[in-house]
C-alpha cells in the first residue's frame, strides 16, 4: 500500500511537468485535431505544421533577443576607459 502512494505522489510532478511542457503541447493539439470533423486533412494539417512552426520561430526571436542584450549589457560593462585605443601595436616596430 505504501509502494502504491509514494508512485502516485512521485507520478503527479511529473505528470504536470510532462503536459506542461511542448511534448504536452503537441500530444493535446493531436488529440483536438482527431476531435473536429473530416474536412480536407492537407490543409489542416498544413494549418497545424505552420502554427507549430510560427511557435518555434516566436521563442527562437526570443532567444535571440537574449543574447543580444547579454552581448550588449556585456559590451557595456568592458568600455573601460584605461583600455589601450584599438589599432595600436605594441611590439610590432622596434624603435632601435
Amino acid at each position: 500500500m505504501v509502494p502504491l502512494i509514494v508512485i502516485l505522489v512521485l507520478l503527479i510532478p511529473i505528470l504536470a511537468i510532462v503536459l506542461d511542457s511542448d511534448v504536452g503541447k503537441a500530444i493535446a493539439r493531436r488529440l483536438e485535431r482527431g476531435k473536429r470533423a473530416l474536412g480536407d486533412s492537407g490543409s489542416h494539417d498544413r494549418l497545424v505544421y505552420l502554427e507549430s512552426e510560427l511557435e518555434r520561430l516566436g521563442k527562437e526571436v526570443g532567444r535571440l533577443e537574449d543574447e543580444s542584450q547579454f552581448l550588449q549589457k556585456l559590451l557595456a560593462e568592458h568600455s573601460d576607459p584605461d583600455a589601450l585605443p584599438p589599432g595600436g601595436g605594441t611590439g610590432a616596430s622596434d624603435p632601435d
